[in-house]
């Protein structure tokens, strides 16, 4: 019975412990990036997205419509870091992860991410352990991990 009861525990910890890779290297911006993020749930929520460089750091901050701040996390040196006073937020910061990848251009991801990591199949692309990357019409992106469906669109600016 002991031996089944470390099998069980081991599996849990490996299956615990599987994150979204990151890239080798942080991508640079030039400006900040305003996206917007639409997650499909009962009631259809709106967030807004809004990454920025900041020195060697990439930053993502997420907020509700309200601008009430749901997640900071700053990416540096391939290592997420809190920002601000808000507690950690691994859900958030695995969106984050699959949503660079998801930027990352096409040309750029043999570079950026271990091949083992990624697949890509015509537009759509697939990101270890469990992300499903579909790239639709005018400039929207749909992120699914299997429990929670994301839409990504830039945020529209009027001039």
């Amino acid at each position: 019975m002991k031996p089944w009861m470390l099998l069980a525990c081991a599996l849990l910890l490996t299956a615990c412990a599987a994150r979204t890779p990151l890239p080798v290297a942080s991508p640079v911006l030039e400006q900040p990036l305003p996206i917007s993020l639409q997650v499909s749930t009962a009631d259809g929520q709106d967030w807004l997205l809004v990454i920025q460089a900041e020195g060697r750091a990439l930053r993502w901050s997420l907020f509700d419509p309200l601008g009430v701040p749901l997640a900071r996390q700053s990416l540096v040196d391939g290592a997420w870091h809190n920002d601000g006073l808000l507690p950690p937020n691994a859900a958030a910061r695995e969106l984050f992860a699959a949503l660079l990848f998801a930027l990352t251009p096409a040309d750029e991801l043999g570079q950026a991410y271990d091949q083992a990591d990624w697949q890509q199949k015509g537009t759509d692309r697939q990101l270890a352990p469990h992300w499903h990357i579909q790239y639709a019409a005018q400039q929207t992106i749909r992120l699914d991990n299997g429990t929670q469906r994301y839409r990504v669109s830039p945020l529209e600016t009027q001039p």
